[in-house]
């Protein structure tokens, strides 16, 4: 990036931009008809303030293009959970009217004060749109967990119905809205995602898994083709796109297929969800990534 960096020991000049990131997230929360605390879909949210997003092979985490056509690129090579919250990063950009953008891949982000003044803003706006403070309080009050206590698969679940990667969940309790402390977040750090989806299914697996607990309330479960997912016991699903794997105990565990949206269920109760399959890396327009492949025009 070729903007000035932010000046060293600015901790208040900080706060102020994380405050404004968090104010612009309510009111593009609003614009958009979504309530302030539910988990949301970043492309649904892009749609309704008119900007088009599109999933590119390259090697950077994304673009925001502000003229001639509002539009975001995002990079297919990411996970899934960096895609979402890139594109809302990108989104911050285009919500505080900052000019085009390009952010390259970055490792670690975390020391916030060698940074631009509208990165830290687009940061603070994505961390927000997606993980409200009412919702991510409503989440864990619905669980029984305290954050503080909760253990690392507590805490992976509650990332994948907010649709984020872990660590970003356990950095914006700590660092954001002040849920967890830092020996907490410290003791999480310790814990990767490949050793909680070896605990959950009792074995070492390549793939990406996203867990839906009993308690998810997202209305929408994205994923990519080969991903596995874990949902509660006595779930319908249509397995020509969700072939189921084998029990565990904390639910079957199901691969996804095909492309494609199909609802899950379970009957008697108010669960469902609809899980929407990606082709894997998938490059084209957002709106299209679960469909055939449509023109950009």
């Amino acid at each position: 990036m070729n903007a000035r960096p932010m000046t060293s020991g600015s901790f208040a000049a900080r706060k102020a931009l994380v405050m404004q990131g968090m104010q612009a997230s309510i009111a593009a929360r609003m614009k958009a008809g979504i309530d302030l605390k539910s988990p949301m879909c970043i492309y649904g949210l892009c749609d309704a303030h008119r900007v088009t997003v599109r999933f590119n092979d390259i090697n950077m985490e994304g673009m925001y293009d502000r003229v001639p056509k509002t539009r975001i690129h995002v990079s297919a090579l990411r996970p899934l959970a960096r895609r979402t919250f890139t594109c809302a990063h990108e989104l911050g950009h285009h919500v505080f009217g900052h000019g085009s953008t390009i952010d390259e891949m970055q490792v670690d982000q975390s020391n916030s004060d060698e940074r631009h003044p509208n990165e830290v803003l687009a940061d603070a706006f994505a961390a927000f749109v997606l993980m409200p403070t009412l919702g991510l309080r409503e989440a864990f009050n619905r669980r029984g967990l305290d954050p503080n206590t909760a253990s690392a698969t507590d805490i992976y679940a509650i990332a994948c119905n907010f649709g984020v990667g872990q660590s970003t969940l356990v950095n914006h309790l700590a660092y954001g809205i002040g849920m967890m402390g830092m020996s907490q977040r410290a003791a999480l750090g310790r814990i990767t995602p490949k050793m909680i989806r070896t605990g959950l299914l009792g074995e070492i697996v390549p793939e990406p898994l996203t867990v839906a607990d009993q308690h998810w309330n997202s209305p929408t479960l994205d994923a990519e083709e080969g991903a596995l997912l874990l949902l509660p016991a006595g779930v319908v699903v249509d397995t020509t796109i969700l072939m189921p794997q084998r029990d565990v105990t904390a639910g079957r565990v199901f691969r996804t297929m095909k492309p494609g949206i199909t609802r899950v269920v379970i009957p008697g109760t108010s669960w469902a969800t609809y899980v929407r399959v990606a082709p894997r890396r998938y490059v084209g327009l957002a709106r299209y990534r679960h469909l055939e492949d449509m023109s950009d025009d």
